[in-house]
Parts: C-alpha cells; structure tokens; sequence
C-alpha cells in the first residue's frame, strides 16, 4: 500500500496490498467482484489480525459510503450502513423519540464491523448489539447483494459472522420507546462473599471494575432506567465525585454519573459521544464464559492478579443474555464477560494472556473475536457447537473463499 494503515491501537500495520474507500455502492461491488481476496475494516477497534487480507488482498474501508438512517417509527426499526458508528447512530434514533436496547461502553465503533465480532453491552437480559438485528445486507464475491433476515436458516450464521461472507452494507435494527437512565457508581465491592447473580441484576446495566492490585472491585458502575425500580445497593459506597474507570485519569470524558437522568445515548456508553479516542496506548483481551461460573472464575483470576496487574490498566466484568448467532461468544448460554485493558507492549502482555488463558482453562472460556488471545484453534472450535454449520454457510456463499483470510482459515481448520 502506498500509505501506513493500523489499527486503532497500533499494534497492527495492515500488509494489505491496496486499500480502497469506494464512494458509491456500485463501486463497491466492481471491486469485489475483481478482488481475489477482501477483508473489511471497520473502526479499526480489533487487537489481532482479523481484518488482514495478507499482502496479495484488498483492504476495503467502507467508511466513506453514504451514510444511511432509515428509521420507521411504526415498526420501530433503522436500518443503517454498516459503516456508521454507534455514536451517530444513537443520535439520529433519539431524534425519533426511540432507543436502541444497548450500547457497548465505546459509541465510537461502526455497527457492521461491532455486531460482526460479537460487541456487548451489559445487562443480564440485555444480548449483545447482534441480538438487535432482524436484517443484514451483504454484497458476495461475485458482487451481488444478499438480504438475510429473521426466519432465513442462514440468518444466525449470518450477524455474527467475522466478516468471512461479504461485505456488510448495512442492517436492519430493532428499536423501542427512548428511555431515560441514571449512572450510579459505587467504590471498593468485596469479592469474598460475593453475589454476583444478585449484583449484576441490581440495575439495566452492571459493570465492575478493578484493577487486580488487591481483592475486590475498585468501582461498580450501575445504570438504572428511569422506569425500573430504584437502585439499592447496599455492599459498596457510593461515589461522591465522578470516577474515570481506570483508577488515575480524569472524568471529563465519561457519561455523566451521580445519579443525574439523562437520555440513553448519553448514560448507557462509558464514554462520551462528543470525546473522540485517539489510537489507545493499550491491547485488550476479553474472555465470555457461562454466568454461572462467574464467582468461581473471578476468584480464579484472583489467585493469580499479581502476574496479571503487573500489565494491566483495568479490567471490566459485565454480563451478557444467550443469544442463537452460532459464533456468538454468547450462544446459548447467559454469560459473564471479563475484559482486560492491558499496557501497550505485546511482549510483556502475551505470556500474562497465556497464564489467564490457563487460570481459565475449565470454565469453556470463549475469547471476543476482535482482542488478543492466544487459545489454540482446536480448542476453541470445540467451543462452537454450529461450526459445522457456518462453515457450510461460508461454502454456500463464498465457494471461492475471497473473504476467507489467515485468522479465519487457522480458527475454523480450513
């Protein structure tokens, strides 16, 4: 390529051969009907190699596209394209008087590439941001467009599908009456003795955060619906100024907290829409395990939190409802997702994430899609029960594999 492309943390330079921003939709499917090989890159928001094409491929930016924001307010849908970001997104559906039914903590990062990897929020009856879609539109190898909606067999293989059938150009989403929320923070949550199922039920959405110098949680961040039952929690103290989730760094840029309401949008992410990140001095690494584990593999972690603190910025534990998309780190069981913020340095972070990787060995970890992880390939495709079926999928629509690159082919054995 004639420019440097990384990824938004750095720790990634794209060895594609070219790199092209089509402008138009017909472009679009020109160039991939002429591509021998194509990934997709989003936000740029994944740690590992997910969106190489290698350097004989074609790495496409679908960010400059016409932005689309179709919202019925009868049917309560959008649909957008796939290269919108969260933050724009939520910004035209409020303008609706509708919601979305969650957010991740970052609106920064684009609905295709997000809903693709398996991105969440969190909220024991809350799926991840692929349990909203009802529609997906794909531009194939032969640049024909596919529609893929609910009822379709194809269709739980087709949300969360690590961009290995097409391009994604845009998606149909469902959408409900706009909400209020307020943002409570609480301070140092004892681990021993803990109730997670309890805590984690305790508002829409739970986060806990620590960074594993000590036992227990240095925050818990609640977010409360104005039209559910009032927050009572009576195991940690409440803030009394706002907090940044990593403990050190200033407030200015998370949502607003202190249990002032405010729209959705502005209280359901961690960060504000209008604080735009630059590339993160940081690698990230998240493993979904069954919720019902969680009390045991958190204090399996604790067990080991020198060697993991001794990298680590923070670490987030939130909660996930199952959901039916085959390669959903979430499929078929409700879950606890623990995330990891780790220091910028690969060398000193990869054999921490072998050594977590180890202390989780036994709890069916399955690691998010776009982080850093180091499970063999055999091991994690045992963890996907509807691998077989994906990959008849990826045949059906793909037979030349031109959206197929290393990551995919060394995840599911092809």
């Amino acid at each position: 390529m004639t420019e440097t492309v990384t990824n938004w943390a750095g720790n990634i330079t794209y060895a594609a051969k070219e790199l092209h921003r089509p402008h138009t939709l017909d472009a679009l499917r020109t160039l991939v009907a002429e591509s021998t090989r194509v990934r997709v890159l989003g936000s740029g928001h994944s740690f590992n190699e997910i969106a190489e094409p290698g350097p004989d491929g074609t790495l496409l930016s679908i960010a400059a596209l016409p932005p689309e924001f179709d919202v019925d307010t009868t049917a309560r849908t959008v649909r957008v394209s796939g290269g919108v970001r969260y933050a724009e997104l939520a910004r035209r559906v409020a303008e609706h008087g509708l919601a979305l039914p969650n957010m991740a903590s970052l609106p920064h990062i684009s609905v295709a590439g997000s809903v693709a990897t398996g991105t969440h929020g969190s909220g024991v009856r809350n799926g991840s941001l692929a349990a909203a879609v009802r529609e997906v539109e794909i531009v194939t190898a032969d640049g024909s467009t596919v529609t893929i909606g609910r009822g379709d067999d194809r269709f739980d293989g087709a949300v969360t599908s690590l961009g290995a059938l097409g391009v994604v150009t845009s998606l149909t989403l469902d959408l409900e009456p706009a909400f209020e929320v307020e943002q409570h923070v609480f301070t140092e949550l004892p681990l021993a003795g803990l109730d997670f199922e309890t805590v984690a039920a305790s508002a829409y959405s739970v986060s806990l955060f620590t960074d594993w110098r000590r036992p227990g949680f240095r925050q818990v961040w609640l977010k409360r619906r104005t039209d559910q039952a009032p927050v009572d929690f009576p195991w940690a103290a409440p803030a009394t100024e706002p907090l940044h989730p990593v403990p050190g760094m200033p407030a200015v840029n998370t949502t607003e907290q202190l249990g002032v309401p405010g729209p959705w949008h502005e209280r359901l992410p961690h960060f504000r829409a209008e604080f735009t990140p630059s590339s993160g001095a940081e690698l990230q690494s998240e493993y979904l395990l069954p919720r019902s584990t969680a009390y045991d593999a958190l204090y399996a972690v604790d067990k080991i939190r020198e060697t993991v603190a001794g990298v680590l910025q923070i670490c987030e534990v939130r909660t996930v409802a199952a959901d039916t998309q085959w390669l959903s780190p979430s499929y078929g069981r409700d879950t606890v997702a623990l995330h990891f913020t780790w220091i910028e340095d690969t060398a000193a972070v990869l054999p921490v994430v072998r050594r977590l990787e180890e202390a989780l060995d036994g709890f069916d970890a399955r690691p998010h899609w776009g982080k850093v992880f180091t499970t063999p390939a055999e091991v994690l495709r045992g963890r996907y029960p509807r691998l077989g079926d994906f990959r008849a999928l990826v045949q059906g629509l793909d037979p030349e594999s031109k959206f197929t690159n290393a990551f995919v082919r060394d995840v599911f054995g092809d």
